[in-house]
């Protein structure tokens, strides 16, 4: 069934077109090619590092192994195999269902454009100034062992998140994001969500992690920032009120008390929009496993 797909797309596609084509066809052809190519290139990128491409390795083997059967004659194991492939398209939506709602998501943002045209030298000095802020915060919540969530919105915007708390519109500050978390007050409780350089809101609610594998010492706050570091790209800051350390979670990765300076190279590293390179997204992967693992020494 997939060899006969294959070639009926080779037949009507390519060589059909082959037969016919003019100069305008040539250019057509090419442009064609290159659209596909682009794209089979970034949905890869979107996907490397992630908990799908495992994944999309095993689906890759099992188009192989249909192939093979199919070849070489395994009736019934080829019968197997293309009744699963038969069903391919559903179980990919719903198995890839966080990864493909984040790439969506991520084309309607704008950030890239403004990188492209290089309109967000100011926007990164602010961003910059406010890292600074925030770290300093982080810290001295840490030292008096108040617990704290500082989610930082980046290209894909939590809006539903912010909803559910206190509008603030505020600007950045340590000292006002310290008096946030102040307990028994009426906005310690939730998360405070950063969106376009200021406190968008305060007391937000968000989703908790409940995958089986995350360290049952974990508590909440831990779980609410792995829950929303999977759901979107944002970056948390998480303070423990048990222990005062300090944590980061991003692509549902956590790295748990971590130093001011790693702190700030993480945050610098993945909020400020850098010149478009295709190995930055790589580049910057691996800055954060090298972080995770310098503070673990």
């Amino acid at each position: 069934m997939l060899e006969n797909a294959f070639k009926s797309f080779y037949e009507t596609q390519i060589v059909a077109n082959l037969t016919n084509l003019g100069v305008f066809g040539v250019i057509s052809l090419v442009l064609d090619i290159t659209i596909v190519l682009f794209l089979i290139y970034k949905a890869f990128g979107l996907l490397k590092g992630t908990r799908a491409w495992q994944l999309l390795k095993g689906i890759a083997l099992l188009i192989v192994l249909t192939f093979l059967s199919g070849y070489f004659k395994l009736t019934i194991l080829n019968y197997i195999l293309t009744s699963v492939m038969s069903y391919g398209v559903i179980m990919l939506i719903i198995i890839f269902q966080p990864e493909l709602r984040r790439a969506l998501e991520q084309l309607g943002t704008t950030n890239k454009w403004s990188r492209l045209l290089g309109l967000d030298k100011d926007i990164n000095a602010k961003k910059k100034e406010n890292v600074y802020k925030i770290a300093i915060a982080a810290v001295e919540l840490a030292k008096q062992k108040k617990g704290a969530l500082i989610v930082i919105e980046r290209d894909i915007k939590i809006q539903d998140i912010i909803s559910t708390g206190i509008i603030m519109n505020s600007e950045i500050s340590p000292q006002l994001l310290v008096n946030i978390f102040e307990p028994n007050t009426p906005l310690h409780d939730g998360a405070v969500v950063i969106s376009d350089n200021k406190i968008a809101a305060a007391s937000c609610m968000l989703p908790l992690a409940d995958d089986k594998d995350i360290a049952r010492e974990l508590g909440t706050r831990h779980r609410a920032a792995i829950g929303i570091s999977k759901e979107s790209d944002a970056m948390v800051v998480v303070i423990s009120e048990e222990t005062g350390r300090m944590s980061i979670a991003k692509d549902g990765t956590l790295i748990a008390d971590v130093r001011e300076d790693v702190l700030k190279k993480i945050l610098i590293k993945n909020l400020i929009n850098e010149p478009i390179n295709p190995a930055s997204k790589l580049k910057k992967a691996e800055d954060f496993k090298e972080a995770q693992e310098k503070n673990n020494k």
